[in-house]
């Protein structure tokens, strides 16, 4: 069988079955971008490649998904981190026009073209550590032009970068200033989440469901109209307080749960019997101190599939390094190895809805690779502030770093 190429003398986390899947001394090769040979040493005898690597021991992983970002906005908060260490509180912050107020006025005033030079180091620097497939969320417009603003932006970057981007439509983010709630929801359903499906500009729609933004009524809503047009659901969880918006979601059948360091039980049983993926976000929890960690045991108990994300957005985890995310998953989290490459990759892919194309290296997945310099896969987890990645393979191709 023709092939276009072949990668020998590699080890392999496949990701398939328990753990890793790991398979020492094997080959791998693809064609037309897809997967069509994993195994031992020698067993692609029967194949004809038009490119042959020696991969000289090197590991190879699926490419990195990143789940959860807010990657695309304009604007910088750090002055309002050096507040926050003087001792001024996020409510006087708040108060005086910062926090996401100030994101959503930086970002509707840039054009896209500022939009998306601001953006683009940071979906750079996740390239750089081996993401090939990450989610972009809006939700720093609030305004159907500000929304697809976003949403476009993190297209062209994605075709930019050669990163498969995966857009979500986050417009019940925030209650926009001198706006009510319950109006603004009403907006984002009626007229917002139609535009938005009818253009193909997103996936999948989020909302933040808190006691400081929406309620579960209004997810309610929001999910019933994200279904109405074809989009899949996803929600912000149990950041703050227990909402039971985890619950609510995995009943609309969500993608994911994110955050959800309040979840219960009741949660957690909700997403098992839905398949709903609990997508954790240690960053966000280490910039902002928080001291409630997430059910994980009670979660792997239930069975539910753990995604690590890197959450990065400028108020509350300014953080675009997934190895930094795992070895933060592993620290802050106590998540096995084993967890946390899974969390960057099979289950971060099924969070997306991607699970049976990315995630994985299995025949028919699609060739999207991380090639590492290591010894063996713990140290994706253990080093901190190095990067190993020896090259990206996107769709087949190899892609220089």
């Amino acid at each position: 069988m023709q092939c276009d190429i072949l990668w020998t003398n590699v080890h392999l986390m496949t990701l398939q079955g328990e753990g890793l899947g790991i398979l020492r001394d094997a080959e791998l090769a693809s064609r037309d971008g897809r997967i069509v040979h994993v195994g031992t040493a020698g067993s692609a005898a029967h194949l004809q490649p038009a490119t042959r690597i020696d991969g000289a021991g090197r590991w190879i992983s699926p490419g990195l998904v990143d789940c959860h970002t807010h990657l695309v906005y304009a604007g910088n908060r750090a002055n309002e981190f050096e507040q926050r260490l003087q001792g001024v509180s996020y409510a006087d912050i708040a108060r005086a026009g910062g926090g996401i107020v100030a994101t959503v006025s930086a970002t509707r005033a840039a054009s896209h073209e500022r939009l998306a030079h601001e953006s683009r180091p940071r979906l750079l620097a996740m390239r750089r550590e081996g993401v090939t497939t990450l989610e972009i969320k809006s939700g720093y417009g609030l305004t159907l032009e500000d929304e697809r603003k976003q949403l476009q932006v993190a297209r062209q970057l994605g075709q930019e970068c050669d990163v498969q981007v995966v857009p979500t439509f986050l417009g019940a983010h925030a209650v926009p200033p001198g706006r009510q709630a319950q109006e603004y929801i009403d907006e984002v359903c009626q007229s917002m989440i139609p535009a938005i499906a009818a253009e193909g500009l997103a996936e999948a729609v989020d909302i933040f469901c808190e006691n400081i933004a929406f309620n579960t009524a209004q997810a309610t809503q929001v999910f019933e109209a994200a279904r109405a047009h074809g989009l899949a659901v996803k929600i912000h969880a149990e950041q703050l307080s227990n909402q039971h918006g985890a619950e609510l979601a995995a009943r609309h059948g969500a993608l994911s749960a994110d955050h959800i360091e309040h979840l219960d039980d009741a949660g957690i049983a909700a997403m098992a019997a839905a398949g709903t993926v609990a997508v954790l976000l240690p960053g966000a929890f280490y910039f902002t101190r928080d001291t409630t960690l997430p059910p994980i045991a009670a979660l792997r108990a239930a069975g539910v599939p753990l995604a690590l994300a890197t959450d990065c957005n400028p108020g509350t985890s300014p953080l675009t390094s997934p190895l930094l995310a795992m070895n933060m998953g592993a620290t802050l989290f106590r998540l096995t190895v084993d967890e946390c490459i899974a969390g960057f990759t099979r289950n971060a892919a099924r969070a997306l809805g991607r699970g049976d194309r990315i995630g994985q290296l299995g025949v028919g997945m699609d060739c999207d690779l991380a090639i590492w310099d290591i010894d063996a896969p713990a140290d994706l987890v253990y080093r901190i502030g190095f990067n190993p990645l020896y090259a990206r393979v996107v769709r087949g191709q190899p892609d220089p770093i």
